[in-house]
């Protein structure tokens, strides 16, 4: 339920507010408004009434919250909700911040798994200069088959750092289990949770306890509730800093390696107030469909692009068959902003 305080309430009567939830067994999740406060009481709404929550002092009204997911739904949160990385490492924290949910589109691009250092700084230095806002590379990769690379690990990681040093541009890399948060955490702007760990619940709770942003990415077989369920998850840890991208879904086509659901976009932005990106590599899997459907990300309302950029794709140790060369993203960038100002937005 969302409590609706009165204009002119006193940040006395939200802090009983929240004691008096707390008391009950609810948690409350405070919003400051500049003319209202809401609170969203989150739990088992059965032990208590809307009529009890309703005499608390300074409560105007009190709300249910129909969709399943609370604080991620735009029954709460009406309008989008924009935030920024960057600056949020603690090795050589970068001091270039990043908006996203806005109606600036930032890149994130680089190479699928970092190989080593020179092809990482290659890769940064050069997709900055294209346009990118961040860099992405996996320094651990969850593999289908278990002799394929699997990342450099905490190396990968100081080679991450090195090469936010050298560009400014801020990291987002995946963490894969609980016990890895503190140590990613410590070394990336913002934490990507991969489609195979969309659902990995404990995964999820541990990103909701760090103050790092989170990219969590839809599950391969995910249902938009079931996507959404899943970021309640860290958003009730406290991490509020959570987006969505939508990587898409795997089917009975073999053409692409997924389908990419580009309607999931305008889809989500209906359902909820957190900023939506698109990768439209691993939603292909094919690199002669990504420009295309690069393109098509930044019509629908996209508020960032996953790319990813390889110097020599072929010789990619992952997933080369959908990475970009350093050309190629180039050329793209300069077509996807000819859109984004079309439709009154920049990149």
């Amino acid at each position: 339920m969302i409590l609706v305080f009165k204009a002119g309430s006193t940040r006395e009567q939200v802090t009983h507010a929240e004691e008096r939830l707390r008391e009950i067994g609810l948690e409350p999740h405070t919003l400051l408004g500049v003319e209202r406060t809401v609170i969203a009481a989150v739990g088992d709404e059965r032990v208590t009434t809307a009529e009890e929550l309703a005499s608390i002092p300074g409560v105007e009204k009190v709300l249910p919250i129909l969709a399943p997911y609370k604080l991620a739904s735009r029954e709460l949160i009406p309008t989008p909700t924009t935030f920024t990385i960057g600056g949020d490492s603690e090795v050589k924290p970068c001091a270039t911040r990043v908006t996203f949910g806005g109606t600036f589109i930032p890149v994130v691009a680089g190479p699928c798994s970092v190989e080593g250092r020179s092809q990482l700084l290659e890769v940064a230095h050069a997709v900055k200069e294209a346009g990118a806002s961040a860099l992405r590379a996996g320094a651990f990769k969850p593999r289908t088959s278990p002799y394929q690379f699997q990342g450099l690990a905490e190396e990968g990681l100081e080679y991450l750092a090195e090469a936010r040093e050298a560009t400014g541009l801020p990291i987002i890399t995946e963490v894969l289990t609980p016990t890895d948060v503190p140590l990613v955490a410590k070394y990336a702007d913002c934490l990507q949770i991969g489609t195979r760990n969309m659902q990995n619940f404990l995964l999820l709770r541990a990103c909701g306890q760090v103050k790092n942003p989170v990219l969590l990415k839809r599950g391969m077989s995910a249902t938009l509730e079931e996507y959404l369920l899943a970021a309640e998850y860290v958003l009730t840890g406290g991490n509020k800093r959570v987006m969505l991208c939508e990587r898409g879904i795997r089917t009975f086509e073999n053409y692409v390696r997924n389908t990419f659901a580009l309607a999931a976009i305008p889809a989500l932005k209906e359902k909820t107030h957190l900023p939506i990106l698109a990768d439209p590599s691993h939603g292909t899997g094919v690199r002669s469909f990504v420009p295309a459907m690069t393109r098509a990300s930044v019509a629908c309302g996209a508020d960032g692009i996953l790319i990813e950029v390889h110097p020599n794709p072929e010789k990619a140790l992952t997933d080369g068959a959908q990475t970009l060369s350093i050309k190629e993203f180039e050329k793209l960038m300069k077509e996807c902003r000819a859109i984004a100002q079309a439709i009154g937005r920049t990149m």
